[in-house]
């Protein structure tokens, strides 16, 4: 990885802004201090302009273990805004995103005020770390204007009811996602607790394109390029779409759970 930079008369500084990590993290890998993950190697390959297939041949090589997890416990410990600016590059080198979710708001799609609640949950943030974080998730939802690119979520109807804030902020939240619905490239789906249940909702998971797939756990956050298993999440992504309600059903659906929401003010 030394070498590539080295050849390219980039800076670890530079290399190390474009791929959403810090100069030191970037010196360990180099050095033989630290084993990247393979998430490490697309992002500093990425940023190096490297491409096709010798990019290919790197990721393989990278491949070792194809399925990785860190525990959560870890990414706070290295910065939890941190976190959010290299889930912000994966995005943004996406084409087409799919997002199923069965325990929150996503955070593409969150407020300012539900977000802050979400980072307030245990084990809760220190002020200024929550403020940071929040701020590194609110900057990911620029991607959702970019041309050229498609957003596909599925939403549980719990999700829209659990009460992890105020009812005011839960109306604004649901707002929200009735405003970015109408949006050309971001098609949001709700599966509404009356009907029959195509899968269990074990966990909330990302699909990047067929090539990357974001499962989160209580314990850690779960990474996998194995062409199998992001098979699996893509079939069960697509399950979940199948009896999702969209489009103006979908946002006279959302609204009418918003109003249930105004009278408690």
């Amino acid at each position: 990885m030394r070498a590539l930079r080295e050849a390219s008369g980039l800076t670890g500084d530079s290399v190390a802004r474009r791929a959403s990590m810090s100069a030191g993290k970037l010196s360990k890998i180099e050095n033989g201090r630290s084993l990247p993950t393979v998430q490490d190697v697309d992002l500093i390959l990425s940023a190096l302009g490297v491409c096709g297939e010798a990019k290919e041949q790197f990721l393989e090589s990278a491949r070792v273990e194809v399925t990785e997890a860190t525990a959560w416990r870890l990414l706070r410990r290295m910065g939890s805004w941190k976190h959010q600016n290299t889930i912000k590059a994966i995005e943004a080198s996406s084409t087409v995103l799919r997002l199923f979710q069965g325990q929150l708001i996503p955070g593409l799609l969150q407020t300012p005020e539900y977000a802050t609640a979400v980072f307030s949950l245990p084990p809760a943030l220190p002020d200024e770390t929550r403020a940071r974080t929040v701020a590194a998730r609110l900057e990911r939802q620029a991607v959702l204007y970019e041309k050229g690119r498609a957003f596909r979520f599925v939403i549980c109807e719990h999700v829209l009811r659990w009460r992890i804030c105020d009812p005011a902020v839960m109306a604004v939240q649901l707002d929200r996602l009735v405003s970015l619905s109408r949006l050309p490239n971001v098609d949001i789906g709700v599966v509404p607790l009356s009907g029959r249940m195509p899968d269990f909702p074990m966990t909330c998971f990302s699909i990047h394109d067929n090539r990357l797939v974001i499962a989160e756990t209580f314990h850690s956050e779960v990474t996998t390029r194995d062409p199998r298993d992001i098979q699996t999440y893509v079939d069960t992504f697509e399950r979940f779409a199948d009896v999702a309600i969209r489009a103006e059903e979908m946002r006279t659906f959302v609204e009418d759970i918003r109003d249930h929401f105004l009278p408690q003010q």
